[in-house]
């Protein structure tokens, strides 16, 4: 079987091996702290929105229709309950009472309605927003948890909200260091960092009561 874009099918997968090691040491460090749990869920969503992403660029062309369509679909809606665990367990660090429960009732309607038009749509474009509109409330909320808590949590989150924006604007760009390395591949290694900044704040994620 051919593969049609090795090297960014590799670098996905290796996005996706990180990302899904950091996934577990979440769990295993969740206990008591709903705020990890869905930090480690959003880290496994986003770990099998990598392996499968990478599938798709390395073997699509080889597979039937039916199958390219469902490893994207599948692709897409995971991307979505990464976004979800990330806003909703931040509103948990660092939020209590009605703007907790209203953030999380934003979290689960946004994942509602982005995974139900993504069942009949198609476009990245509606990955990139969503995912955009959940690192912009996530930055909010840790900017404003380390400004007046100073918890060294949102530093680490902060950062990886920043990385994450290089990483999309590198994708968005069309950079490519090398004609086998492109705009593609250079994302899924930075996006890599920025998983790395978005664990360590997490795993120093409280419940904030």
């Amino acid at each position: 079987m051919t593969v049609a874009e090795p090297m960014t099918m590799l670098t996905d997968y290796a996005l996706a091996g990180v990302t899904g090691w950091l996934a577990w040491l979440l769990f295993r460090g969740r206990e008591g702290y709903r705020a990890r749990a869905l930090w480690a869920l959003a880290f496994a969503a986003l770990a099998l929105a990598a392996a499968l992403g990478g599938t798709w660029h390395g073997f699509s062309p080889a597979f039937a229709a039916l199958a390219v369509f469902l490893v994207w679909k599948v692709t897409v809606l995971a991307v979505g309950i990464g976004s979800f665990g990330m806003l909703a367990g931040s509103a948990i660090a660092t939020t209590t009472g009605s703007v907790r429960k209203s953030l999380i009732a934003i979290s689960v309607v946004k994942l509602a309605i982005y995974s139900g038009w993504m069942v009949w749509h198609s476009e990245y474009i509606y990955v990139i927003a969503d995912t955009g509109t959940a690192l912009v409330l996530v930055a909010a909320l840790h900017l404003w948890s380390s400004t007046h808590d100073r918890h060294h949590a949102s530093h680490w989150i902060l950062g990886g909200v920043g990385v994450s924006v290089l990483a999309a604007g590198v994708q968005a760009s069309g950079f490519a260091l090398h004609r086998h390395f492109n705009h593609n591949d250079l994302y899924h290694i930075i996006q890599i960092a920025a998983m790395m900044l978005f664990y360590v704040g997490a795993r120093r994620l409280h419940d904030r009561s």
